[in-house]
């Protein structure tokens, strides 16, 4: 696999991130993978992954540890997310205040599951698997035929970002755009969140 593609550089943006994030937001409970993991199923955006059901089973919760611990830095510090495997919960900044809650970046688990070599496949599979998981949230949002017709000029138009800019600074301005305008949010706009999404679509 690409050496670019590793745990640092988030070159593949997790699109279960979103649906996650709105999951815990919108509960107060502690959730365990294999409950999200069947919340996930019943939106229709978590489907089967290997005819194996061993592989299905570790490839469903791979996915969802990696998209928790991506969804964990892009909160910090302002919300902390808990994340174990029989222990997921969203606090917010009231709930963790005088706590020395801190994203342990060298922890085997984060490492592990942010890591997607260890997710088993080539990186072709890994890319034609997540452009599955993209075209479902889409379908998901909803939205008009207009914003589907966006090229990347408007694209990056809409993400106030010029036709030279690195892909590492588009990611960084999605994820930056994605946690500001999505509906689970204080400044969240439901429909500017789902813009945004086809726009990152364009460019990711």
């Amino acid at each position: 696999m690409d050496k670019h593609l590793d745990k640092t550089d988030g070159q593949f943006e997790n699109p279960l991130v979103w649906p996650l994030f709105e999951v815990l937001q919108e509960t107060n409970q502690e959730w365990k993978v294999h409950t999200l993991s069947s919340h996930l199923i019943e939106k229709g955006l978590l489907a089967q992954l290997d005819e194996s059901p061993d592989k299905d089973l570790f490839k469903r919760n791979f996915l969802i540890m990696n998209a928790l611990y991506q969804l964990q830095t892009e909160l910090y510090p302002e919300q902390w997310l808990q994340v174990e495997a029989m222990s997921i919960q969203l606090f917010s900044v009231a709930e963790t205040e005088g706590s020395t809650q801190a994203i342990n970046t060298t922890h085997p688990l984060r490492e592990y599951y942010l890591e997607w070599t260890n997710y088993q496949v080539e990186e072709d599979e890994v890319k034609r698997l997540l452009n599955e998981f993209w075209s479902n949230y889409r379908r998901y949002l909803g939205g008009s035929s207009a914003i589907s017709s966006m090229d990347r000029i408007q694209a990056l138009k809409l993400f106030g970002l010029s036709e030279s800019t690195t892909a590492k600074d588009i990611r960084k301005q999605w994820r930056k755009l994605a946690m500001k305008h999505h509906p689970d949010r204080a400044t969240g706009n439901a429909d500017k969140f789902r813009v945004m999404c086809e726009a990152w679509n364009v460019l990711r």
